[in-house]
């Protein structure tokens, strides 16, 4: 059988039992979800790679450790290891509440499209951009955690449900408030979130 065809449960047996290749498979198939999250929280892209890596490294310790019990859930798994990570470097840092953007190199609303405006249009939706991760600072933490996790990370409403440990119709309702909320904010806020 071919490495990728197999489930998440088979890679990490297959690695225990001494396929690394098994476990080159798992982070690929789960990279860019993983190193997504995390870059949203630490808004840079050299401590995003060394969270991820620090993340990948526990995942293999807990593994050959026998941390992991096998509940259908390894992508909730890895990604609450990597929570956990932020807020220990915050900790560490002591700047739980101060994540700066000024240094972020890298844009998750930048896209090609974007890239073909004029300076006067790319400066008005930078300031768009700003305004909605500010709108979003804003909201109670489960559902900023649901708008993060489906727009910035591309989870399902399955894998967000499973992620934060609630029904599939809880993360939907936790959706809908973040949107009202956020609309809500928009109109007390008096801003205009028209792209150029």
């Amino acid at each position: 059988m071919i490495h990728q065809d197999r489930n998440d449960f088979e890679l990490v047996q297959d690695f225990l039992r001494g396929n690394q290749s098994s476990l080159e498979v798992l982070i690929n198939r789960y990279r860019q979800k993983v190193y997504t999250y995390i870059l949203f929280n630490v808004k840079d892209a050299h401590l995003a790679e060394d969270i991820f890596q620090d993340t990948f490294i526990k995942v293999i310790r807990s593994l050959k450790n026998g941390k992991y019990k096998d509940n259908g859930k390894f992508l909730s798994w890895v990604m609450r290891i990597a929570h956990n990570l932020i807020i220990d470097y915050y900790r560490k840092e002591k700047q739980l509440n101060a994540i700066s953007n000024d240094n972020y190199e890298t844009d998750l609303f930048n896209s090609q499209k974007l890239s073909e405006k004029t300076v006067e249009e790319n400066i008005i939706n930078e300031q768009v951009v700003r305004d909605v991760r500010s709108l979003i600072k804003e909201l109670p933490f489960d559902q900023k955690e649901v708008i993060i996790l489906r727009h910035y990370c591309n989870f399902s409403f399955k894998e967000i449900a499973e992620y934060t440990d609630v029904s599939i119709n809880t993360a939907l309702g936790r959706m809908r408030y973040a949107l009202i909320n956020l609309r809500k904010l928009i109109e007390e806020k008096n801003l205009n979130l028209n792209l150029a």
